[in-house]
């Protein structure tokens, strides 16, 4: 982001700190889009993403003062979906888990991960929504997100090890129903 923009960008945030309408609705349109597709990631369901976009700019707006200004402003907003989304999780449950998953072994044999290439971005979205939703969470924390298994496993209240053995699973089942996608193609 060039000087300028970023300069823009602060006076919009500054702006919308002091309760400025204009500078809300500028920054609510400038995220709303792609902070849409975070939400969905993780509920996988249109209706109840909308309502935690909602949500989020709620949270954002609330929350907008202990931005810093020393961040990218993007990152921060990332992180509170993702944190309104984990929370919009937990307190229906999905994150709950009935058993501890530690004492399985977590070493999945690799998968042929070049067919992932040969998807659409749109059927690999359509895949991951309908994965479980501790191993949808948590691929999602990982791949697209960037935390580590050990930050993930903090946030989601559960072992490292967990983390891992969730995100191997998540991959493994991927690659399954890609592998499906291409051979039902084939035939």
């Amino acid at each position: 982001m060039s000087d300028n923009r970023f300069d823009e960008e602060l006076l919009i945030i500054e702006a919308a700190k002091n309760g400025n309408a204009k500078a809300h609705k500028e920054i609510y349109e400038r995220y709303a889009s792609s902070m849409m597709s975070v939400c969905w990631r993780y509920t996988g369901d249109l209706e109840t993403a909308k309502d935690l976009l909602q949500d989020g700019f709620i949270k954002l707006f609330a929350k907008l003062d202990t931005y810093a200004g020393t961040g990218a402003f993007a990152g921060w907003v990332r992180r509170v979906f993702v944190t309104t989304c984990l929370e919009y999780l937990r307190q229906k449950s999905a994150l709950k888990m009935s058993s501890s998953i530690d004492d399985y072994a977590y070493s999945l044999p690799e998968g042929d991960i070049t067919i992932v290439e040969k998807i659409s971005a749109d059927e690999l979205m359509a895949l991951i929504a309908e994965l479980p939703e501790m191993s949808k969470a948590v691929f999602n924390l990982f791949v697209i997100d960037g935390y580590s298994h050990a930050e993930i496993a903090e946030i989601l209240g559960i072992t490292e090890v967990n983390s891992r053995t969730l995100f191997l699973r998540a991959r493994k089942s991927l690659q399954k129903s890609v592998q499906e996608l291409e051979n039902y193609g084939r035939q």
